[in-house]
């Protein structure tokens, strides 16, 4: 009799506690559980510079710079050279020195085909010319003057702006654009002097070039040639 009495406190005693177990762990549970989702933390979102850098990438754009030109060498020139690379005006660019003598032009691509179709030209004229690939920064940095700017060379050192608006006479010119430069020249301790004049079409550039190249400023004569 004992014993069934102490089988029965043992039974009870165990459906009694069991639901008491199972009270900590409801009152444990995160509220997060319950939660609509508004305070689940948002990922961050790209600035415009990524989206910028993506959009850029997405596009494929090869960037090259092609050695072996020469003061002489024209955008049309190497368009008409790389025919089928689908190469623009807008794609090529010439780097100049400080002193504005060509060091090579650099060529925007619109896929690694084209580029790959370009290298292939090149090497056909591998002792004239040379393709390298470089990184869209020296794409970016080397100016564009698209031939609407004029170099003016020979400049007499004691020339005013004034001096290079009378040369310039009968030209349509911007005249704030004007440009006096003057940088050492090597192994001589008369330094090199510089214009440059932007005109608002490369026609008219072209024409200033023709009409003034060889005339004379200050009792010096002048060479006049377009920036590409």
């Amino acid at each position: 009799m004992n014993l069934l009495r102490n089988a029965i406190k043992s039974h009870v005693s165990v459906r009694t506690i069991r639901p008491m177990q199972a009270l900590p762990s409801f009152l444990g549970a995160s509220p997060k559980r319950f939660s609509t989702g508004t305070d689940e933390p948002q990922p961050p979102q790209p600035d415009a510079s990524v989206n910028q850098f993506m959009e850029s990438a997405s596009k494929g754009f090869v960037f090259a710079k092609l050695h072996g030109i020469t003061k002489h060498t024209m955008k049309s020139d190497i368009m008409s050279l790389l025919e089928g690379c689908n190469l623009t005006a807008d794609d090529i660019k010439v780097h100049y020195s400080r002193s504005f003598f060509p060091l090579g032009m650099m060529l925007r691509f619109s896929s690694p085909a084209a580029f790959s179709n370009s290298a292939r030209t090149i090497r056909r004229f591998d002792r004239l010319y040379r393709l390298e690939k470089v990184e869209a920064s020296d794409w970016d940095i080397v100016r564009p003057y698209n031939g609407k700017t004029v170099l003016l060379l020979g400049i007499p050192r004691n020339a005013l702006v004034e001096d290079v608006e009378r040369f310039l006479s009968g030209c349509d010119y911007d005249p704030s654009s004007i440009q006096m430069v003057t940088v050492p020249k090597p192994g001589t301790p008369v330094p090199f002097r510089f214009t440059t004049v932007r005109f608002p079409s490369q026609i008219q550039a072209m024409n200033a070039c023709i009409s003034k190249n060889r005339n004379v400023c200050l009792n010096n004569q002048l060479s006049v040639r377009v920036l590409h």
